[in-house]
């Protein structure tokens, strides 16, 4: 190609549009971004200064010397933690409890939207949906109370038909089973409304190119509304697994006894123990950086596999 040709190819060809500068854009939006500037103070105010803290994990922390004039004291109150008699036990307590909860109550949402989308009586649907949603509206102070009344040796439910009278509560090995169907019943009905938000987004078309070929209502199900719902269900897995270290602190609380610490003693309890009643507070703050260290660290590696596997990521 010659120069000349070049040249009037060049000319030709139509100016590039730059974009409107930043702060074009925020004269002309300044409603939308002074909305947004509510939340984001306050979440610096309350997420991100409090991390200044963070610095007493490594120092034996003096409130009368405040946070620079403690001694420094580096890796002593993680060594401390490491080397702790209940240190197995407690890491062993949280992955287990937190790996069960997830494994049985991560599916129990998918099915239960799978099964209300099938529903064709909208009242009916809208029965179910309410009597589903109204148990996360309890307190879990309010749940504990129930659980210490339906499973009390002398008159509980459970011993009234099973005609036993034991205490479920100071038995070890029932700690997990009563802390994963407990969440389950509470929390699965609400688990299902960004399920069925999912599904309510597929077209109609589908369904009824379905019913034509003579599909029945499992193959539906199977081919049409679980292909939708399997990347948001990845999506709550990732969100999910980075939080797999925070056992529930209030329900262990309230639930556990000196009987069943052999499966109840968990990390976050552990935290509030040695933070709020020993007033350890340097030893409590190492202890809940360590848990929140490897709380990251679950979900950066779960992302991964499922930006691999899925194709679906969240950071």
């Amino acid at each position: 190609m010659s120069k000349g040709t070049s040249a009037a190819a060049s000319v030709a060809m139509p100016p590039v549009r730059r974009g409107k500068s930043l702060g074009r854009r925020i004269l002309e939006h300044w409603q939308l971004y002074l909305l947004l500037l509510v939340p984001i103070v306050i979440t610096v105010i309350y997420k991100y200064i409090p991390m200044y803290g963070v610095q007493i994990a490594f120092r034996d922390f003096k409130a009368s010397r405040g946070f620079l004039g403690s001694e420094w004291v580096g890796w002593d109150w993680f060594e401390r933690f490491f080397t702790a008699p209940t240190f197995s036990r407690m890491i062993r307590n949280t992955v287990l409890l937190s790996f069960f909860s997830l494994l049985w109550s991560f599916p129990i949402p998918i099915m239960l939207a799978l099964a209300m989308n099938q529903m064709r009586f909208k009242r009916y649907r809208r029965v179910v949906q309410t009597v589903l949603y109204a148990p996360h509206f309890i307190s879990i102070m309010v749940v504990c109370g129930m659980i210490r009344i339906f499973l009390s040796p002398s008159g509980g439910l459970l011993n009234l038909l099973l005609g036993t009278k034991i205490d479920f509560l100071t038995e070890a090995s029932a700690f997990r089973t009563i802390y994963i169907v407990s969440g389950i019943w509470q929390e699965a009905g609400w688990g299902t409304i960004v399920y069925l938000a999912t599904l309510s987004t597929v077209d109609p078309a589908l369904y009824e190119a379905a019913k034509i070929d003579g599909a029945s209502m499992f193959q539906r199900i199977v081919h049409i509304d679980f292909p939708a719902l399997v990347p948001m269900a990845v999506l709550m897995l990732i969100m999910s697994a980075g939080s797999l270290m925070n056992v529930g602190f209030e329900k262990v609380w309230l639930l556990q006894t000196d009987l069943n610490k052999a499966t109840s003693d968990v990390i976050a309890v552990y935290v509030y123990q040695q933070g709020i009643e020993n007033a350890k507070y340097s030893y409590a703050t190492a202890v809940g950086l360590f848990n929140t260290v490897i709380n990251i660290a679950l979900l950066f590696i779960v992302n991964t596999i499922a930006k691999k596997a899925a194709d679906v990521s969240f950071v």
